[in-house]
């Protein structure tokens, strides 16, 4: 049984104001309407509730297909009108109602890193959100997330973790003619990661930090 959305929202409000600290940054950088794909990397289970409640938007989300047969995650999922996709590899039918959602102007919420970081650094991201982005032609909101990797075990309760969420700019994959190359999925993809990483403290930036970096502001996708 799905659990309503709204009521959902409001249980993650009272819980994130009660537990935690939360910063939020760059509200403003929001569209108001229109497809968008909002993406963030992904440390926690509170990541879809936090994301959920710090934009003025409803997202629907893409989870995988494993947390709809949890006994506590799917009602969540459900209730956030989350769907599934399969992992390890490309899943048309979740492609395709990604971009169904994104046609009738909603918002989608993706982790392009496909889970959870148990290590809280960035991981390497998977190639659905660059596709997707290029074949839509939907802006892209990055959001950096830091702090939620605390929220676990009993005693985060008293320790009130601070939670920071950066919102970016949103921004657009350059055009592409012709037939997508692997290579040029996985030069946006690494332009969507490093959207991601400037968003977040060094020592979360993973495989996305120091020399990666700075090889991504020299890149681009029509290599």
């Amino acid at each position: 049984m799905a659990l309503s959305y709204y009521f959902e929202r409001m249980i993650a409000r009272i819980l994130f104001t009660l537990f935690a600290r939360r910063r939020v940054r760059g509200r403003e950088n929001i569209p108001d309407r229109g497809p968008l794909i909002v993406v963030a990397n992904h440390v926690s289970l509170a990541d879809p509730p936090l994301l959920s409640l710090c934009m003025r938007r409803r997202i629907v989300f893409m989870a995988k297909e494993e947390v709809f047969k949890h006994p506590l995650e799917g009602p969540l999922a459900r209730g956030y009108k989350a769907f599934p996709v399969r992992g390890g590899r490309l899943d048309r039918e979740a492609l395709r109602q990604s971009q169904r959602v994104l046609e009738e102007g909603l918002a989608l919420g993706m982790f392009p890193e496909g889970t959870r970081s148990r290590t809280a650094q960035l991981q390497q991201g998977y190639s659905g959100t660059s596709l997707l982005a290029l074949r839509c032609g939907a802006p892209i909101l990055p959001v950096g997330i830091a702090g939620t990797e605390r929220i676990k075990g009993i005693t985060f309760l008293l320790r009130r973790p601070t939670i920071t969420v950066n919102i970016g700019e949103p921004f657009k994959l350059p055009p592409f003619d012709g037939r997508l190359t692997r290579s040029q999925l996985d030069s946006a993809t690494d332009l969507i990661m490093g959207r991601i990483a400037e968003l977040l403290p060094e020592s979360y930036r993973g495989v996305y930090g120091g020399d990666k970096e700075s090889a991504l502001e020299e890149g681009g996708i029509g290599d």
